[in-house]
């Protein structure tokens, strides 16, 4: 499946591959400087969260020199606004790293494509922890083949490709990468689901991997629509929305605008909580005094008149 996946994957050249040094990234840069010579640039993102990061970075300047593979290194220290993840503040920067580091490495003639390593594991545990937490339809779609931000094109060739396979290619190629410490320990939710539920589902479920992929895509599909229907009605109620407008719609699509509105224009997501007391108080809101002050996502959402406004007060201060 890896070779097909590679053989099927047509991004703009030249790419760029963001390169941890580890077994997925590896087979990843070493399957597209093969197919794509002098094409391929690699992008380091330097954490700086362990003793190890320093070696990482060592091994991919050595292995990138061996396969005249250009690198440049990126280093990040992401901390977490208040109301967000860790994992989160970790993911944001390193997209916005990568950009960074193509602009002011390569400049305007450098990558606008960048490949990413993630794999079918990889996305059935985005599945699995996503159906821990409730999640709807953003969170079972799991992870996106192929979305755009900050001018780039990422890519995500590999969601249909079993880790044990990039491995067992490197091994077969006599490859080396690096390993996180960080992955042995299943303390971390990820881990465990790897090391202890994987196997579980690969016995009692061997196909596990492409039906849970088709079930995500599924989800991507619908949540597409939704997405679509959300846009008509914020069309309609206007952004920031209209309470009146709000109160026109069934409570569901009510729902669906204001998701589509707080992740769009204010990048959060309320809880399934605190959006059903947030359509609660819009459903109150019948005369001019009532008023409307709640914690959504990583902010409040209050009535600001005939309108709802959202403000985060750490950002403010």
């Amino acid at each position: 499946m890896f070779a097909e996946a590679i053989a099927a994957f047509a991004p703009r050249l030249p790419l760029a591959v963001a390169y941890s040094g580890g077994a997925d990234s590896t087979a990843l840069l070493r399957a597209c400087a093969a197919r794509w010579p002098g094409q391929v640039h690699a992008v380091h993102v330097h954490h700086g969260l362990q003793a190890a990061a320093d070696g990482f970075e060592a091994h991919c300047r050595d292995t990138c020199a061996a396969l005249g593979v250009p690198l440049a290194v990126a280093h990040v220290q992401a901390r977490p606004a208040r109301g967000q993840s860790p994992e989160d503040a970790a993911r944001r920067a390193r997209y916005a790293a990568i950009g960074d580091a193509i602009a002011h490495t390569w400049g305007a003639g450098g990558p606008g494509d960048v490949a990413l390593a993630q794999h079918a594991d990889d996305q059935i545990e985005t599945i699995l922890l996503a159906l821990s937490r409730g999640a709807g339809l953003p969170g079972l779609a799991a992870m996106p083949g192929q979305w755009e931000q900050g001018g780039l094109r990422f890519h995500r060739p590999l969601l249909q490709v079993p880790g044990a396979e990039l491995r067992a290619w490197l091994d077969a190629q006599g490859a080396s990468w690096v390993e996180d410490p960080s992955n042995a320990d299943t303390a971390y939710v990820r881990n465990g689901i790897r090391a202890e539920l994987l196997p579980v589902l690969q016995r009692l479920f061997p196909s596990f991997r492409t039906t849970f992929a088709r079930s995500a895509a599924h989800a991507a599909e619908a949540q597409q629509l939704l997405r679509g229907l959300a846009g008509q009605d914020l069309g309609t109620t206007g952004i920031p929305p209209a309470i009146a407008a709000l109160q026109a719609l069934p409570r569901a699509r009510q729902a669906n605008a204001l998701r589509h509105w707080l992740a769009e224009a204010h990048g959060t997501a309320p809880s399934a909580a605190q959006l059903a007391e947030l359509l609660d108080q819009i459903d109150a809101c019948r005369t001019r005094g009532h008023r409307l002050h709640l914690k959504v996502g990583a902010g409040f959402v209050r009535r600001s008149g005939a309108l709802l406004d959202w403000y985060n007060p750490a950002l403010s201060s």
